[in-house]
């Protein structure tokens, strides 16, 4: 990457379904080698080794997947085309790390830096975008030594703007719903700057619009010589994801990256950063215990704190991702999940709270209280959810109790609730997540989870969290 000319182009993620590998068309053979050429340094050469068999668009496409975490095949799979569509940062990923740097690792040889806020858009207020833009250099401010003074008037370090399409850098925006800024790493001239696109509508909070605090803070990581992480959930990860201002804590992917750097924070005490930096969870984790399972329009859900895996129909490579890049009204760290397929509707659920969602869309009446379901008052959470499809009944987990509720009646079936382990021989422990794959039932219960025929109450076999999560060390 290069410190000045290598601008940084950060867009809004959405979620991409997976496309069949017998959709795809010369046009999507197309569109696969433009990203590789402006994002992984593809060259079409011609020659020998090209002919004997080795193509550097193989190597690029492997490139790409162990970048992002898909199963390295080097060819243009399903999973792969997907991720090519999400829009996307606009720096090059070819440096395949938890955090990156540029190039020559530039940054600056002072610890004292200044900034100027040269222009407002109208999105927000004046007092809004202050507030956003001081808080976004402060999340690097508290695991560091480096401090920001903001000047008025002169030449500051990072130079903040808001501007629509060609804007005097060479590098011009492209209207609404693509690019979101773009920032320049340490150094002369423009170095440090972070411009943003007039076009998108900036918000302080609302997850309607894009969260100014959430892409500055995004920028300002490349304007102090930070590069991208190949780890979901980091702030330098490629893609935009909404999280909320008040509640957000840099990630440890992040604080490594700005340390390695510039040093930690002399001064860091428990009351002032995290001592604890939220991590994304490892699907190789022998331990891991999961928040809660659900099956999507044929893809399953594996949640854990703010995160989520989306294992897809034909693939073995779940994608990680945070739990409200799918769904951003979603609440995180959720209590139990569960498809309803007559209602094309999937239900989160956290203490008290139900959340539903029909595709990416929250259902207009909800978040609901537990009591909608029949559920009585006194339960203040549940551990997981299970929908039987041959059925129509879903099984609500509390303890070692379950309650059956009745779809197509919309009613809590009588004589419930009932012993865990008087319908699931073997099971000695509370359910965590329950979903249902291929005719068979999942009961997870700690690090581990139980496969049942429901119809016969038989316990096959049981196996690791891991089992239908891609993990390496397998």
């Amino acid at each position: 990457m290069r410190s000045l000319t290598g601008y940084i182009l950060f867009s809004l993620a959405t979620a991409v379904l997976s496309v069949p590998l017998s959709e795809v068309s010369v046009e999507d053979e197309s569109f696969a080698k433009n990203y590789l050429k402006k994002f992984f340094n593809l060259t079409e050469e011609e020659g020998p080794a090209v002919r004997r068999g080795i193509s550097p668009l193989n190597k690029k496409l492997a490139e790409m997947q162990r970048f992002f975490g898909l199963q390295i095949t080097g060819s243009l799979d399903a999973d792969t085309l997907a991720m090519m569509k999400k829009p996307r940062c606009g720096v090059p990923d070819e440096q395949v790390a938890r955090f990156s740097t540029f190039g020559n690792n530039p940054k600056w040889q002072k610890r004292s830096l200044t900034y100027r806020i040269e222009n407002y858009t109208p999105d927000m207020s004046v007092a809004e975008v202050d507030d956003s833009i001081e808080k976004a250099l402060q999340v690097w401010a508290k695991v560091t030594p480096l401090r920001f003074t903001r000047i008025y008037s002169g030449i500051a370090d990072i130079r903040i703007s808001f501007a629509r399409r060609a804007h005097g850098d060479f590098s011009p925006f492209d209207g609404p719903g693509k690019t979101l800024a773009h920032a320049f790493a340490p150094g002369t001239g423009i170095g440090g700057d972070a411009h943003f696109d007039e076009d998108e509508t900036f918000t302080f909070r609302s997850n309607r619009g894009v969260v100014l605090f959430i892409v500055a803070a995004h920028e300002f990581g490349h304007s102090l010589g930070l590069g991208h992480s190949n780890v979901p959930g980091a702030l330098m990860y490629p893609t935009y994801s909404y999280r909320n201002p008040d509640t957000f804590v840099l990630p440890q992917d992040d604080v490594k990256g700005i340390e390695y750097l510039y040093g930690s924070n002399p001064g860091n005490d428990p009351s002032v950063v995290d001592p604890t930096p939220p991590t994304t969870p490892d699907a190789c984790d022998s331990t891991m215990v999961l928040d809660a399972v659900t099956t999507l329009r044929g893809e399953i859900i594996f949640f854990k704190d703010s995160f989520l895996w989306r294992r897809l129909p034909g693939s073995r490579t779940p994608q990680q991702s945070l739990i409200r890049s799918l769904w951003p009204s979603a609440p995180v760290d959720i209590d139990a999940a569960y498809e309803s397929q007559q209602l094309d509707t999937v239900f989160l659920f956290k203490g008290r709270k139900v959340w539903a969602f029909t595709g990416n869309q929250p259902v207009r009446g909800y978040p609901k209280t537990l009591t909608a379901f029949g559920l009585p008052k006194g339960v203040r959470k549940i551990d997981a959810a299970l929908h039987d499809v041959n059925s129509g009944k879903t099984l609500f987990f509390v303890g070692n109790n379950y309650f059956s509720y009745d779809e197509a009646r919309k009613t809590m079936e009588q004589g419930y609730p009932r012993l865990v382990n008087q319908a699931f021989t073997g099971l000695t422990s509370n359910v965590t997540a329950a979903f249902q794959y291929r005719g068979f039932t999942y009961l997870h219960s700690g690090p581990y989870m139980s496969e049942y025929d429901l119809g016969t109450g038989k316990l096959n076999r049981v196996l690791r969290n891991s089992y239908f999560l891609h993990c390496t060390n397998l």
